[in-house]
């Protein structure tokens, strides 16, 4: 049951009484940095988009042109984004750094390589290990080219019962939190399709509440949220999860949803996700950063196509 799990995962440690998870990890990541990311601005410095202020990424797979990374750092900035995740540790450091010293488009974060197959859930303690270098090479990398999160997902409900993955995975992942604290990168778990503190048969009215507890047991500010708003669109109202989870929301995947015809969306919102109430939501908790789209990619239409559709998605002007 969640009460069960929410009662039985400590609370945050008393350290950070009064700090707030992002307003620490923004200040300390703007420190640790290689190259120069965008500042992230104030709710009342910037009373666009609902009073909060979006930066705009999106996946390096979705970029489908031919063409050196610098072209495609290039293609990407001509469209309108202010960042791009790359997949790590699996790049070239120094091609990288050519591309964002080229055309000044930063590596906001990264996707963590292989976590949906080599699990820091898995039953076998050799995958957890190689999980686990994995993860810790993936934040080496990421920092090496300026980039401050590591999305990740944890593991699959497939590996065992909810209780001993809670558990497995907590004390897996809570190894690699020393790198993340020595370099300035964040360990941001994504929600997805991976029957793991949700119910994959239940209904759409579920709640973030174990998410946010399983956040909670790491007790670690470089431990954190990225949050994909149109994950769990199938499950649970995103507005009420975005409030629950609160400042464990470092970071933002975007995508559609229709309920109505059970399917992920071309756009983010040709779907039947209310993206008004997402918007007061952020506003609620005064989220302040990057969001990261995840849908179909293409060449420079269609990423421009993608761009302006996450400035209606946000209400960007």
């Amino acid at each position: 049951m969640i009460v069960e799990i929410v009662t039985a995962i400590p609370s945050p440690p008393r350290e950070f009484p009064t700090m707030q998870r992002r307003t620490f990890l923004a200040s300390t990541l703007a420190a640790s940095a290689v190259c120069s990311l965008p500042r992230i601005a104030s709710a009342a410095e910037h009373p666009a988009a609902g009073g909060q202020r979006i930066f705009k990424s999106l996946k390096e797979g979705m970029v489908r042109m031919p063409g050196s990374l610098e072209e495609k750092f290039a293609a990407v900035k001509a469209a309108g984004f202010d960042g791009i995740e790359l997949s790590a540790p699996n790049f070239d450091i120094d091609e990288v750094r050519r591309a964002i010293d080229s055309t000044g488009l930063p590596v906001d974060g990264s996707v963590c390589a292989g976590h949906w197959d080599i699990r820091h859930t898995s039953p076998d303690p050799e995958q957890r290990k190689q999980a686990l270098e994995t993860l810790k090479e993936a934040i080496r990398t990421t920092h090496a080219v300026g980039g401050g999160t590591v999305l990740l997902v944890v593991g699959h409900g497939k590996d065992g019962e909810e209780a001993e993955l809670i558990d497995r995975s907590i004390a897996n992942i809570a190894q690699a939190i020393p790198v993340a604290a020595e370099v300035g990168v964040i360990i941001a778990i994504e929600n997805v399709w991976n029957h793991f503190l949700y119910d994959h048969e239940g209904g759409s009215d579920q709640t973030a509440d174990k998410l946010a507890a399983y956040v909670d047991a790491f007790e670690s500010p470089w431990v954190g949220m990225q949050f994909d708003i149109g994950n769990h669109w199938k499950y649970g109202d995103p507005a009420a999860w975005i409030r629950t989870l609160g400042k464990r929301i470092v970071k933002l995947d975007a995508k559609g949803f229709s309920r109505a015809e059970d399917r992920f969306s071309k756009t983010m919102t040709d779907g039947d996700l209310d993206w008004a109430s997402v918007r007061q939501a952020l506003a609620d908790i005064q989220y302040a950063g990057w969001a990261a789209a995840e849908v179909g990619g293409g060449g420079p239409e269609r990423l421009a196509e993608i761009s302006n559709d996450m400035d209606k998605a946000f209400g960007l002007s």
